[in-house]
């Protein structure tokens, strides 16, 4: 399992060697066709801040030799907000007093339905709070039934599973998991995470491994911006996506790495990461990885988000509701976070064309098959 690799790395020691790194580690990181965890250290490290022109060329042509000029559309789909977990920085911490929703399915058929009307859509992310009881295995199954005949991929973001749970799901028509670990700092993960299931971080690290073992067609990976250090963060999460595609050689992997928006519980990030960061950690992990999926969200800006189409990204969410039921059964908000770019999805595909590149509505594997 990763948490025995992960074990190996101490975290203070990892965040000095990634300080430490020199003008000259980073040009030789860039010189190299195929990268070591010490050269992304290099990119990722302030030194590698000096570097952002070379890093973004090679990232573009990383990234328009395995996906061409395209980026790939998807939309979430949050079908529940209820949550048994305390997690300080997210509005649906069950603490924060907040109307909370289970869509029936027969909610989530009319939200598919608005979907539709939105563009045209194959890929979707179905996103749930972490209620096991309330809204478990069974629903989640159920769902996926009810979306699949809407989109021809269904990813979820759920609460971790079981091996055998997940391999039950991909018979219900899932093509991909994503789950963010949020922070790999061990020994500052229960500040964040401090009850709940969510709480239990070898259960939650280790779940990238059951879905490996489960035989899940694409695992997504992301930390979240704003809890502990970033650059170290991200160092462990190119450890993680090294050691999974090792293991499950025959996955598909994306990678993303939100910065912390406004939410119900207001609370304050411990770092901020810049525009130029952001830029910066994109074009390292398409060096360090040229077959990963990058992909952004909503919660950037609208301005930055054409920019980084044309430079490593290669999927974005549009048009997107982070409330249960807010395409059209609930227009009030009852959002986990506020979005940044609140574009339609057309508006997104035309700013997209307008920089050169295509937008494909499908799945990357579809695409290429």
């Amino acid at each position: 399992m990763f948490s025995e690799e992960l074990a190996k790395y101490d975290w203070e020691e990892t965040t000095a060697r990634i300080l430490s790194k020199t003008a000259a580690d980073v040009e030789t990181a860039l010189g190299k066709e195929h990268l070591t965890l010490d050269d992304f250290m290099a990119l990722v490290s302030p030194a590698g801040a000096a570097y952002l022109e070379p890093m973004a060329q090679l990232s573009r042509r990383y990234t328009q030799e395995r996906f061409g000029k395209t980026v790939s559309m998807y939309i979430p789909m949050y079908i529940t907000n209820s949550c048994t977990n305390s997690c300080v920085y997210c509005g649906f911490n069950r603490h924060n007093a907040i109307p909370r929703v289970i869509l029936t399915q027969e909610q989530i058929e009319a939200e598919c339905r608005a979907i539709r009307e939105l563009g045209p859509f194959e890929n979707l992310l179905l996103v749930t709070g972490e209620n096991p009881r309330a809204a478990g295995v069974d629903y989640i199954e159920q769902a996926l039934h009810t979306c699949r005949p809407w989109f021809n991929n269904l990813t979820i973001e759920v609460m971790p599973l079981a091996a055998e749970e997940y391999e039950r799901l991909t018979h219900a028509g899932l093509n991909g998991v994503v789950c963010f670990q949020e922070t790999y700092n061990r020994r500052n993960y229960n500040r964040y995470h401090p009850a709940g299931m969510k709480s239990k971080f070898e259960w939650r690290v280790n779940g990238f491994d059951r879905m490996g073992q489960a035989g899940v067609h694409k695992i997504g990976m992301g930390v979240l911006i704003g809890l502990e250090e970033w650059r170290t963060d991200v160092t462990m999460m190119a450890l993680h996506l090294q050691y999974l595609r090792r293991h499950y050689w025959k996955t598909r992997y994306s990678v993303n790495f939100p910065r912390m928006r406004p939410s119900e519980g207001h609370f304050q990030p411990n770092v901020v990461m810049s525009d130029r960061e952001l830029a910066q950690v994109t074009f390292a992990f398409r060096i360090f990885d040229h077959d990963v999926d990058i992909s952004y969200s909503t919660r950037e800006r609208a301005e930055f988000r054409n920019h980084m189409a044309t430079l490593g990204v290669t999927s974005m969410s549009a048009g997107s509701k982070t409330d249960p039921g807010g395409y059209r059964v609930y227009p009030q908000s009852l959002e986990q976070f506020a979005v940044s770019d609140e574009r339609t999805p057309a508006e997104v595909e035309a700013a997209i064309r307008r920089e050169g590149y295509e937008v494909v509505w499908k799945d990357w594997d579809k695409i290429f098959d």
